[in-house]
């Protein structure tokens, strides 16, 4: 398994590699390794942009700096996360563990997201001009998440798909947290706030936990999940919490 040493090692390889390559003309650092967050387990998250004018373009690009890692520490698979955009991020999975995610963006796209940014070379004029923007409908999407996945999960135990109903449990709890999370300024995605929750809220999230695929204990999962949202709704929607109430709670 990785160390930190070898960590900063890899980085430094990254970046003295970004420097000497003609057609990346900027890199930034992102996630932990940015914000200064950065622990024993942590990954490594850094983003290139790619000159426009180079032949290859940002797949090609992200091609040779694959047969480079792949030649150097080593590959032990990597695979693309689709954006829906010009921009390609690349997640690999080194010899040692760490997992290196590669983001490559034509010039002139990449620009801050989040607070975990910080640029080691290149020219990005908004490096200072971000400021954390409200996330319009964030809410409504979170509460119709979990109303739409109890009710799935409701209907699979009744059907006796016992996996599909673990299924959909979990991931109404995922979104019982993020509407938590919305709710106390904490990250939402990938329960990155969760950890942050006072016990009043985490804890009772433990009773939806599935221990078994009978189907008394799927329903025993279920009924605290949707008692969970109920307690959660109450303090985001109160109406909406009491028109939902019925339809939750049905045999």
């Amino acid at each position: 398994m990785f160390t930190a040493s070898d960590r900063d090692q890899i980085l430094r390889t990254l970046i003295e590699r970004a420097e000497a390559d003609p057609d990346v003309t900027g890199a930034v650092l992102l996630g932990s390794t940015a914000s200064g967050d950065a622990d024993r387990w942590s990954d490594l998250d850094v983003a290139f942009t790619v000159d426009g004018a180079a032949r290859a373009g940002v797949a090609g690009v992200a091609e040779r700096w694959t047969d480079w890692l792949a030649a150097g520490p080593g590959v032990v698979h990597h695979w693309d996360l689709p954006t829906g955009t010009a921009q390609l991020i690349r997640v690999f999975l080194l010899p040692n563990g760490l997992e290196l995610d590669l983001n490559f963006y034509p010039e002139g796209e990449l620009v801050r997201r989040g607070p975990a940014w910080r640029p080691v070379f290149g020219d990005f004029a908004d490096d200072k001009a971000w400021t954390p923007t409200p996330n319009p409908g964030a809410e409504t999407r979170e509460t119709g998440l979990t109303w739409h996945h109890l009710l799935h999960a409701r209907t699979c135990v009744e059907r006796g798909r016992d996996w599909q109903a673990e299924h959909w449990i979990g991931q109404a709890r995922t979104h019982i947290i993020a509407l938590a999370c919305l709710r106390l300024g904490y990250p939402t995605a990938y329960a990155k706030g969760a950890h942050l929750l006072p016990a009043e809220v985490s804890e009772p999230l433990r009773g939806t936990l599935v221990r078994s695929l009978d189907t008394d204990e799927l329903r025993r999962a279920l009924m605290v999940a949707v008692e969970a949202f109920e307690r959660e709704l109450l303090l985001h929607d109160p109406a909406l919490a009491e028109r939902l109430r019925p339809l939750l709670t049905e045999g």
